[in-house]
């Protein structure tokens, strides 16, 4: 009972890191219908960028705040230089490259700058793990999926009740119109893809603790974080948290039963399933243009 415990939960801490990462793509792909397809090293700009901190002497306070801020800036900056210039229509296709490109330079001189190897964020939520029927697991683990699940309802309460939150679902709905009714649509579309960018830094931070920081963590990570985002239906925020906490959890079970090795194969073969059952993913809803 223990064992399985220790699988649920811990596979729900990893799966609320995807779940984060897809909804930075939701927020993105809301705003323009576009992404930045590198957003996972926004996960490595985070991390990276708080270990710099704390070894310039900079405090958690400090630090943190500033790595999250840091990768605000940078979702801005691709989405100005990697995304708009190429996403002047509804089928251009040019910041798919681009936003690679990017992405892969970023990780170089992550690499360049940071070294190959992982360093460790220090955190007092994995001072000493928490026993939960006999299953051991960090606070930090605990407080990943909690504050997933927050960001998420906060998102909703954010999309309805503020005035940003509005332009941003009326640019999700009708660009044009959005912007004939005086909407800044390329200043809102720019703060989209920064939240978007500051939840993948934060992200970073929190998982930085458990898997260690390096200039390579965030590929896998942001590939299953879109992997989520797609399974669930990019248009849906409670399904991609949902399917992220599942999704990790499904991880642990095969890692633990099967091996390490199988985990990739199994998840991305289930992946695949459920888009051949569910072409617009398992929460999406099917768009239709009148023409």
């Amino acid at each position: 009972m223990s064992t399985f415990i220790q699988y649920v939960l811990s596979g729900m801490s990893i799966g609320a890191i995807y779940s984060l990462i897809g909804l930075g793509f939701y927020i993105m792909w809301s705003a323009c219908r576009a992404v930045n397809f590198a957003h996972g090293d926004v996960v490595m700009v985070g991390g990276v960028v708080a270990v710099v901190c704390l070894d310039a002497g900079i405090s958690l306070a400090v630090g943190l705040p500033l790595a999250v801020i840091v990768c605000v800036g940078y979702g801005m900056l691709v989405e100005r230089l990697a995304v708009r210039p190429f996403n002047k229509d509804a089928s251009a296709i040019g910041w798919m490259l681009t936003t690679i490109a990017i992405g892969i330079m970023v990780e170089s001189f992550a690499t360049i700058k940071f070294g190959s190897f992982a360093r460790a964020l220090p955190s007092p939520g994995v001072d000493e793990p928490i026993e939960i029927f006999g299953a051991g697991v960090y606070l930090q683990e605990l407080l990943i999926p909690a504050f997933a699940i927050a960001f998420m309802f906060g998102l909703e309460i954010f999309y309805r009740r503020t005035m940003l939150g509005r332009a941003m679902r009326a640019i999700a709905f009708n660009r044009v119109a959005a912007g004939l009714m005086g909407i800044n649509v390329s200043r809102v579309t720019g703060i989209s893809f920064g939240l978007a960018a500051g939840l993948g830094g934060f992200a970073g931070v929190l998982v930085g603790p458990i898997i260690q920081v390096s200039a390579t963590m965030g590929v896998l990570i942001g590939l299953k974080g879109f992997a989520v985002a797609i399974m669930a239906g990019v248009t849906s925020a409670r399904g991609v948290v949902i399917t992220g906490l599942l999704y990790g959890v499904m991880e642990k079970f095969v890692e633990g039963y099967i091996s390490s090795a199988a985990r990739e194969i199994v998840g991305f073969s289930i992946m695949i399933l459920i888009l051949l059952a569910f072409p617009q993913g398992i929460f999406g809803r099917r768009e239709v243009a009148k023409v």
